[in-house]
């Protein structure tokens, strides 16, 4: 097709009424050159772009044939087509294969064929645009599939810390220092209130750490007594007390290699303090019940509900103790204070909990969202997701999370006013520049989360390009936290 969108078609005729009667029914529609000879229309086709020939074929003359068949190597997307008066079935076999004749018209030609001469060129077009629609989406898939699973891995990768899914910057700031944690070996206390993640960021740093093929035990450490705790984590022999009915290893030398949790480390005794402080020197453990000794290589994390520093000026805390084992002081933040995660913990907790009992939720409404982020959570996450969990379970196959499915308490709130759910953002310090593109890091990551990594559905919830999304991706580096 020319530049000015018009098909070009050359017609070899070497009678000249022939010649006249077909230019004056194509030219309406399509560009025509004549050729009165073979040897003018080769001259023609070393310098013109054609989509068809449209050569006559004399009785016992060949080189129409000829004509195509070179035409079918200088321009093989012109369509060919050969109008003949022969009948010999095995010439027209050879025209058909030697040229690869799209048509034999019989002669004499009629205005109907002009028919033929329209599907021809609108099949070639369509042709045309099927190869480069293939070409061009094959080469759009593959390069899409690379971005997608690149972005999945830098989403994954900053906004989730194995099972901790969080969408706000203080809780990248603290997964940031527990990935730093994660690849040492020093002990490490998690603080932070009841409900928070704490072992989950437990587990999340054992499993990023060298550790990682070794036990992660873990062992809540409140209100028990000191000799039962000994036993659990030192281990005891055989008739050491009653009840020690047989030998028992313990945690410590049971997670030799491994990471060994400390829940409600707050909770035990001062007089406990001096055997796990020993412990946390030596790395030595001694059953209840033995005098023999042995050396685990164990790693200890610890966490707290309660801040520890406050304890040990208290004088409830032993202050040796607690420096052996803040080697890194992670502090996890309550619910309430950001506020921009319950929205991705909500749709995390409603696919987790609709896909174990394989229910098919089709999504959060905007009042529940502003309902849930108008509770203070007492009990944070694990009292959103036990909320979340009881919506899903009332939830028909198929329906949207919406009030009517909260619990009383919930229902009855009232969202906040739009001042309040961006006031963190408001008194947030810097520049102008650097707010917008702190909210607008939180919107692309709450969207792409909330999609779980679906580019289509989040561009198309964002209303912005795919290329757009990968620009604000690599511009606002999310995968800086794993290099």
């Amino acid at each position: 097709m020319s530049t000015s969108g018009i098909w070009t078609i050359l017609v070899v005729e070497d009678q000249a009424a022939v010649r006249a009667s077909l230019t004056e029914c194509l030219e309406r529609d399509y560009r025509v050159l004549t050729a009165k000879s073979v040897t003018e229309a080769r001259r023609l086709l070393a310098g013109e772009e054609v989509d068809m020939v449209l050569c006559h074929q004399r009785p016992r003359d060949a080189s129409a044939v000829d004509l195509l068949r070179d035409a079918r190597v200088s321009h093989p997307e012109a369509i060919r087509i050969l109008i003949t008066a022969t009948t010999n079935h095995e010439d027209l076999i050879h025209s058909i294969n030697d040229a690869a004749v799209y048509q034999i018209v019989p002669e004499p030609w009629q205005p109907d064929h002009l028919l033929l001469v329209k599907r021809a060129l609108e099949s070639r077009e369509l042709a045309q645009r099927h190869r480069y629609l293939s070409r061009e989406l094959k080469f759009a898939d593959t390069v899409l599939r690379r971005q997608n699973a690149h972005m999945v891995r830098q989403l994954q990768d900053t906004y989730e810390f194995d099972k901790l899914v969080f969408a706000s910057d203080s809780m990248k700031a603290v997964c940031d220092l527990a990935r730093k944690a994660a690849s040492t070996d020093l002990p490490v206390l998690i603080q932070g209130e009841t409900g928070t993640g704490k072992e989950l960021m437990a587990r999340a740093v054992h499993f990023f750490s060298g550790r990682r093929e070794f036990p992660f035990l873990a062992q809540n450490c409140g209100a028990l007594p000191d000799d039962l705790l000994h036993s659990e984590l030192f281990g005891h022999k055989r008739g050491a007390f009653t009840g020690a009915i047989s030998d028992r290893l313990g945690l410590f030398p049971a997670a030799d290699g491994g990471t060994v949790f400390l829940d409600e480390i707050s909770d035990v005794s001062p007089s406990f303090h001096v055997s796990l402080l020993r412990f946390l020197q030596e790395g030595e453990v001694k059953p209840v019940g033995t005098h023999q000794t042995r050396h685990c290589n164990v790693r200890i994390i610890a966490a707290s509900n309660q801040p520890l520093l406050t304890l040990v000026e208290q004088g409830r805390f032993r202050r040796d103790l607690y420096f052996r084992l803040r080697g890194f002081e992670v502090n996890i933040p309550p619910l309430r204070e950001r506020v921009e995660d319950i929205a991705v913990l909500a749709e995390y907790a409603a696919k987790k909990y609709s896909d174990t009992i394989r229910r098919r939720i089709a999504g959060i409404s905007a009042e529940v969202i502003a309902r849930l982020q108008a509770h203070p959570f007492p009990g944070n996450v694990r009292e959103l997701e036990n909320e979340v969990r009881r919506m899903v379970a009332l939830a028909d196959d198929g329906e949207f999370l919406s009030v009517k499915l909260m619990s009383p308490e919930f229902a009855r709130l009232l969202p906040r006013p739009a001042g309040d759910a961006h006031s963190a953002l408001l008194d947030q310090q810097g520049s102008l520049k650097e707010k917008i593109e702190s909210l607008e890091t939180r919107l692309v990551a709450q969207s792409l989360l909330r999609n779980k990594w679906n580019q289509s559905r989040a561009v198309h919830e964002l209303g912005i390009s795919r290329v757009g999304l990968a620009n604000k991706i690599r511009r606002y580096k999310m995968n800086e936290s794993s290099s």
